[in-house]
């Protein structure tokens, strides 16, 4: 382990603080010791450590994302509540292929698809990195991925590499 964990070492203190209900020196000292030996268990579960290189860009990306979880939640429900006019709601899959490489990228790129209303993460080749959507109202297919690629993954391909 190169860097100690400091924040998830105090998280998790914070996390036995809350859960015991007790301030005492005594329960400080033994959240402390359980947090440095849970640190150091997870570090031998996790080979790869995140390599995080524009922490900053997260900010935009976490405002995009916001934005677009509105969005989704408002068309999702104009489709549920049966207020898309005459127009067909087509779902299906798109298969995007991905440049991003880093695990946890891809698994933030997860968390993106998932928390998105009307998309669903069906899994990623491992040998041509090629991300399977599902998507709830699918339109413009290529404008889709191109609109996926530019608002996500090429956000997280400069945090993350």
């Amino acid at each position: 382990m190169k860097r100690w964990p400091l924040l998830l070492t105090l998280s998790l203190v914070i996390i036995w603080l809350v859960l015991t209900a007790d301030l005492s020196l005594l329960s400080i000292g033994f959240g402390g010791l359980l947090a440095v030996v849970v640190v150091l268990a997870i570090a031998q579960l996790r080979p790869v450590q995140p390599r995080v290189r524009n922490l900053h860009l997260a900010v935009p990306l976490i405002a995009t994302l916001l934005l677009d979880i509105l969005r989704s939640n408002v068309a999702v429900a104009r489709i549920i509540l049966g207020l898309v006019r005459d127009r067909e709601i087509r779902s299906g899959f798109l298969e995007i292929p991905l440049q991003l490489r880093d695990p946890h990228g891809l698994a933030v790129l997860a968390m993106i698809v998932t928390s998105t209303p009307g998309t669903s993460w069906a899994g990623v080749t491992s040998g041509d990195h090629v991300l399977r959507l599902h998507v709830l109202d699918l339109r413009e297919e290529e404008e889709w991925i191109r609109l996926f690629k530019e608002r996500y993954e090429r956000r997280l391909l400069r945090i993350f590499e």
